[in-house]
């Protein structure tokens, strides 16, 4: 074309195209948000798979996290417990010791039903006839009942694998954690490490 200019470097004015006001944003781009804010801070610790597969309530899961921290070799064993659950780890002790229950939980009347279907059953001695037993007791009971019974079954409480090395470092974490009501190294006459909240 005669007279055209030639189009000028990639960029400039002359090498511009003309946009056509109908297709151009309304409203500028945002500026991009800061990619630091996805980062896991040290207050927010990863999950542990091993603590959530508990299902503690919200203290009880809050210590467990500080007690892996302070010995990240412990081992928990038990957490929130459905009423299969309570039974089982029930009977798996009154196999061992037919006075256990009454041993181990404080009096209640869901204490004293579940020791006195135990005393009338001698002939029951497996963990699975026990647990079967024990299950229709506790299937029987209140909520309220059930609540006062075993802090397992609300999830405020957890069982640690007892070990002997570090033993008493780690009952004296135990000890000290956030929330703890009671701890025993002991139930009925056996050993077990027993934290409630």
């Amino acid at each position: 074309m005669a007279g055209a200019t030639p189009p000028g470097p990639l960029g400039t004015q002359a090498n511009t195209p003309q946009i056509d006001p109908g297709t151009s944003a309304p409203i500028a781009t945002p500026a991009p948000g800061p990619v630091a804010a996805a980062v896991i801070t040290p207050e927010q610790p990863k999950a542990d798979a091993e603590i959530e597969a508990l299902d503690l309530a919200k203290t009880a899961r809050e210590a467990a996290y500080a007690l892996k921290k302070a010995h990240p070799a412990v081992k928990f064993t038990s957490g929130r417990r459905s009423k299969e659950d309570q039974a089982r780890a029930m009977a798996g002790n009154v196999v061992s010791k037919r006075k256990w229950i009454e041993e181990t939980y404080a009096q209640s009347a869901l204490r004293k039903s579940c020791q006195d279907w135990v005393d009338a059953h001698p002939d029951q001695k497996t963990q699975a006839e026990i647990a079967a037993g024990l299950l229709s007791v506790l299937d029987s009971a209140t909520d309220k009942e059930l609540g006062g019974f075993s802090r397992h079954l609300s999830g405020e409480a957890f069982d640690v694998q007892p070990v002997e090395q570090d033993a008493e470092a780690i009952k004296a974490t135990i000890r000290g954690l956030a929330g703890l009501v009671k701890f025993l190294d002991s139930e009925g006459g056996l050993v077990r490490w027993h934290a409630q909240f």
